[in-house]
C-alpha cells in the first residue's frame, strides 16, 4: 500500500463510485490518489464538522461530506451545489425520488445509494423517538418524525398512527400514495386494521406536497368519514395532521374534529 494514501480517501467496497458516475474534475495522467488540495480541503471540513457539528456548517458542505464517499477521489463541491440549486436544500436533495436525482449532471448509483442511507437513517432515528412510547406527552417528538418522514415528498402520502389503551404508538403504516394533490384513502381498510392491531386510538397523518398544509374539502370529508367508521367501533380518533414543508395543521387544534 502506498503509504501516502490517506485511509479515509479509500474507496470503501461497498460505495465505490458507479461507472456512470460523473467526474466533475480529472485526475492527472496516471494518478492514484486524489490531489493534495482535495484532500486538505475534505480534511479541513471534516474538522469543521466535528468542532462544530452541522449548525456550522451551510447545506451544500454537509452535502459535500456525504458525497465524499460516493465520489472519492474528485471534487464534488459543483455537484453539492447543483444538486442544492435542483432541490432548494439539504433535506429536499436527501427525500427526493431517485429518478429525479439522476437527472442532475454528476449523480450516478452510488451518490443515490448514499443520499437514501442517510435519509432511512434519519427516519430510523426520529421513529424511534416516537414508537413504544405515549404520543400525547411527547407530541414534538410525534411532530419533528411526521415532518422528517412526509414533508418533503412530491407525492401526497397517507399515514396512520395507532395507539393502545396508553396512548402507545403500536404501528406506524403508510396506507396510500397518490399524486400531487391527492391520495386515495379507504376508512374500511383503516378500521379494519386498527382491529386487527387491537388499536384503541388513531393518529391521521398526510402530507400536502405544495407545502401548504390548509385541508381541502376532500380532506375534510374524507376525515369525517373516518371518524364516523372509527367510533362506531369505539376507536377514538385523536387527530388529524397535514405536514407541509415548514409547518403542519392540526384538525384538532383548527376546530375541525
Amino acid at each position: 500500500m502506498d503509504p501516502n494514501r490517506a485511509f479515509g480517501e479509500m474507496p470503501l467496497p461497498l460505495f465505490a463510485p458507479a461507472p456512470d458516475d460523473a467526474v466533475p474534475v480529472a485526475l492527472p495522467k496516471g494518478a492514484g490518489r486524489a490531489p493534495s488540495y482535495l484532500a486538505d480541503h475534505r480534511a479541513r471540513l471534516r474538522d469543521r464538522f466535528m468542532q462544530g457539528g452541522a449548525a456550522a456548517m451551510p447545506d451544500y458542505e454537509l452535502l459535500e461530506l456525504l458525497l465524499f464517499r460516493a465520489i472519492p477521489r474528485q471534487d464534488v463541491k459543483p455537484l453539492a451545489r447543483r444538486l442544492i440549486d435542483r432541490f432548494g436544500d439539504f433535506n429536499r436533495v436527501l427525500t427526493a425520488p431517485c429518478a429525479r436525482l439522476q437527472e442532475v449532471e454528476g449523480v450516478g448509483p452510488s451518490v443515490v445509494t448514499e443520499l437514501k442511507i442517510v435519509e432511512a437513517a434519519a427516519q430510523r432515528l426520529a421513529r424511534a423517538r416516537v414508537m413504544n412510547r405515549p404520543v400525547l406527552s411527547g407530541w414534538q417528538a410525534l411532530l419533528d418524525y411526521c415532518h422528517t418522514a412526509m414533508a418533503h415528498r412530491e407525492t401526497e402520502e397517507f399515514r396512520v398512527l395507532f395507539l393502545d389503551r396508553k396512548n402507545v404508538l403500536i404501528a406506524d403504516e403508510e396506507q396510500g400514495r397518490g399524486t400531487v394533490d391527492h391520495v386515495p384513502v379507504y376508512p374500511r381498510e383503516i378500521i379494519r386494521r386498527a382491529l386487527e392491531l387491537n388499536a384503541s386510538a388513531l393518529i391521521l397523518v398526510h402530507n400536502h406536497p405544495s407545502g401548504d398544509p390548509t385541508p381541502s374539502d376532500a380532506d375534510i370529508t374524507m376525515t369525517a368519514r373516518i371518524a364516523q367508521a372509527a367510533d362506531s367501533m369505539g376507536i377514538t380518533i385523536h387527530d388529524h395532521l397535514i405536514i407541509g414543508r415548514s409547518r403542519e395543521l392540526s384538525f384538532r387544534s383548527e376546530g375541525l374534529l
